[in-house]
């Protein structure tokens, strides 16, 4: 029983972080920048208008995470205490 109340639940989370798969932020017509660092890391800067707006890093192990500046101040946002969240694309078809 408790196993059909489990399949819907999961069908629910799936569908709730189903998106177009385009960043928070407008990206598009942006000088993407990109440094290779010594350890393997690959970092691509978007910048829109000379502002930057999106981070992407791409570690020599693990998947990609990214860092968004959703109001436009050329600020990675942060949380109440100051902390940068970082973003992971979860899923992709």
């Amino acid at each position: 029983m408790k196993s059909l109340l489990l399949i819907p639940l999961l069908a629910l989370a799936g569908c709730a972080t189903l998106g177009d798969g385009s960043p928070p932020v407008d990206v598009k017509g942006a000088d993407v920048t990109r440094k290779a660092m010594d350890n393997g890391d690959t970092i691509e800067e978007y910048r829109v208008g000379g502002t930057l707006r999106m981070v992407k890093v791409t570690p020599s192990r693990g998947a990609p995470f990214y860092m968004y500046d959703r109001d436009g101040d050329g600020r990675m946002d942060s949380d109440k205490d100051g902390t940068k969240p970082v973003y992971w694309k979860l899923y992709s078809w």
